[in-house]
């Protein structure tokens, strides 16, 4: 069924609502694509990202998409921004410092379910405390596993497995991600 059949077929009051939700979302999407030059997802158009990491309790001046899914116990220190379509697992504790930039699409992991789903669901999930350290850039679309530490000033390129911690001022990339220079 089309768009245009499923939205006739609402009952009255739900079409209603449907077109003051349309009307709004054009309306912020005007005002952002005038003021920004950019076009968001509803729900962050809809959403102070700031708004939302001061709820959160991460540092003064970080700001958080509303489409990053976050689990567990995270910390995030000061003015670091965190990009859209992120996942921030702090099941097993997640730290992250000030001053990063942590690229849509990133998923920083502190647990995983290998030992589970191999065993046929008889052992546990296995847990261990992830650490950004401060300054640092995440590139899109990097994954980092459980437990891995990153120390300050690091970069990571896009598209990077990072399974290993590694030292203050180091650059990586790769899948396993490696040091670079």
């Amino acid at each position: 069924m089309d768009r245009k059949k499923q939205i006739e077929n609402l009952p009255a009051d739900v079409k209603e609502f449907y077109i003051l939700l349309q009307k709004l979302k054009n309306h912020f999407d005007k005002n952002f694509i005038a003021e920004l030059d950019r076009s968001l997802p509803f729900a962050d158009l809809m959403f102070d990202r700031w708004e939302r990491a001061k709820f959160l309790g991460f540092g003064e001046g970080t700001s958080v998409y509303d489409s990053c899914c976050i689990f567990g116990k995270v910390t995030v220190g000061i003015n670091t921004w965190v990009g859209p379509f992120t996942v921030l697992d702090g099941s097993g504790g997640l730290q992250i410092g000030s001053n990063c930039s942590i690229s849509a699409g990133v998923q920083i992991y502190s647990h995983d379910s290998v030992q589970w789903a191999i065993s046929g669901g008889k052992e546990k999930y296995e847990y261990a405390s992830t650490t950004i350290g401060n300054n640092c850039y995440i590139g899109p679309n990097t994954i980092i596993a459980k437990g891995v530490t990153l120390q300050d000033n690091i970069i990571v390129g896009a598209n990077s497995l990072v399974k290993d911690s590694f030292p203050q001022g180091s650059k990586i990339a790769g899948s396993p991600a490696k040091i670079i220079q």
